[in-house]
């Protein structure tokens, strides 16, 4: 029934419908969740390069700045998907921007595999740790993504409850990074 209602609001929003969402296994101190849609008529290397400019296709309502121009992901292992945060009105000269770790880049294997280790959004201030595997298969019709969070740990929130959550917004921006892979280069 979610994947129908997700479907549902995928079109409604002008977005890919996800071929599959859903949250895959929870227990008391962690769960999983899957996403899975298909980006019909890009090659694997355009999906990947549009995975690479957050930017373009982050949702800027879950970030912290409320920018998504704000976000960028260094593709290297050791490298960051992170946000730089404006200057407070009125900050001293020589103050640095703020600046938030979403997540820590594990693997990167172009133009196949990322992964990222993070406690996204609201689990960032919890004990967790999350690992997002974003996997892109080439497909005859164009390129097959599957996206992957693995979470566990301890948290106060209970996981019935944000499980569902995160699913829904990772769902949200699997299909914008499709959305924004299947526009012209020139719109990205």
């Amino acid at each position: 029934m979610r994947v129908f209602f997700a479907a549902i609001a995928a079109m409604a929003m002008g977005l890919p419908v996800p071929a599959h969402a859903e949250v895959a296994g929870k227990s008391e101190i962690g769960f999983v969740t899957n996403v899975e849609l298909d980006v019909p008529g890009k090659a694997r290397d355009e999906v990947w390069q549009a995975l690479l400019k957050p930017s373009t296709w982050w949702n800027p309502l879950h970030s912290w700045s409320g920018d998504a121009d704000n976000l960028y992901l260094d593709a290297q292992a050791g490298g960051c998907f992170c946000e730089l945060l404006p200057l407070p009105k009125g900050a001293p000269a020589g103050t640095r921007r703020g600046s938030i770790e979403h997540a820590r880049i594990m693997a990167a294997m172009p133009p196949r595999l990322l992964r990222l280790n993070g406690a996204l959004g609201p689990l960032q201030g919890e004990a967790l740790n999350g690992t997002l595997t974003i996997l892109l298969k080439p497909t005859s019709a164009g390129t097959h993504m599957a996206w992957t969070y693995v979470v566990g740990g301890f948290m106060r929130m209970k996981v019935e409850d944000i499980a569902p959550i995160v699913d829904r917004v990772l769902a949200e921006q699997a299909q914008r990074l499709a959305a924004a892979a299947e526009a012209p280069p020139a719109a990205r």
